[in-house]
């Protein structure tokens, strides 16, 4: 690995934990980077699994107040993270190469649509307001399965994903929510990350330079966020992602 691919990999790493940090979808930034840089799409999908996650962790320490009288009705859903997170790691670890590959231009355009338009449907779900019912917590729990589920094998998004479903369950205090948005994408992320440790799946390198920008980028993304208007971020993010899914449907041949 040249300086050259260091300073890469460090830069789109803080900027990805600066964007996660205001307004999400860091990995719409660093995983074409990475496939652009040489990297296999698996690995470099495992590769911001793991590289981006510790910049999640300082999330969870801002808002460790919001938290407060939600521990216990989250274990539910912590449970459900743990086995949606599992079950979606080994899929995508027994998903051959080519087939992830093809996966990848489907994956992304999902993922950039949650993104850019995921906001505008939380709006409409104002009906779910109030104490929620037992068939109304059934249902966000196997949402939050599925979503789990889908977070282990690609993960682009599943905070937006997080935020309808807890609206489903009736919270409407802003940092209460994205708090537990953060505690539940960390126990899905930290999941996979465990996972692909342990199954030798990681390129360590790349992985290590990620970490350091990615806890660069989040500190000083978290300190600016006040000032950085994060519907701009959210612009800017959605353009990237929808300009690399243009990429890779290009670049893609049709199985």
């Amino acid at each position: 690995m040249t300086l050259l691919d260091i300073g890469l990999y460090f830069g789109v790493a803080m900027l990805a934990g600066a964007m996660n940090s205001v307004a999400g979808g860091g990995t719409f930034l660093a995983f074409p980077v990475l496939i652009l840089n040489g990297l296999s799409p698996l690995a470099a999908n495992i590769a911001c699994t793991v590289g981006l996650w510790p910049g999640t962790l300082s999330s969870i320490f801002a808002y460790r107040g919001q938290l407060d009288g939600h521990k216990k009705r989250m274990l539910p859903f912590l449970l459900m993270s743990f086995l949606g997170a599992v079950a979606g790691s080994l899929v995508l670890l027994n998903t051959p190469e080519i087939t992830f590959k093809q996966l990848v231009p489907w994956l992304l355009l999902g993922a950039t649509l949650v993104f850019t338009f995921g906001r505008h449907g939380l709006a409409r779900l104002n009906i779910f307001s109030g104490e929620p019912t037992r068939s109304r917590i059934a249902f966000a729990l196997l949402l939050q399965l599925i979503i789990a589920f889908y977070g282990g094998y690609f993960g682009a998004g599943i905070g937006i994903l997080m935020l309808a479903m807890l609206q489903i369950l009736g919270l409407t205090h802003v940092h209460q929510m994205n708090a537990l948005k953060a505690f539940l994408g960390a126990m899905i992320n930290g999941v996979s990350v465990v996972i692909f440790i342990l199954l030798g799946n990681v390129v360590w390198p790349v992985v290590m330079v990620m970490v350091a920008g990615a806890l660069t980028g989040g500190y000083f993304g978290a300190r600016t966020a006040l000032k950085i208007p994060p519907q701009y971020v959210r612009t800017f993010v959605s353009c990237v992602g929808f300009t690399m899914t243009a990429y890779f449907f290009y670049t893609t041949p049709l199985p």
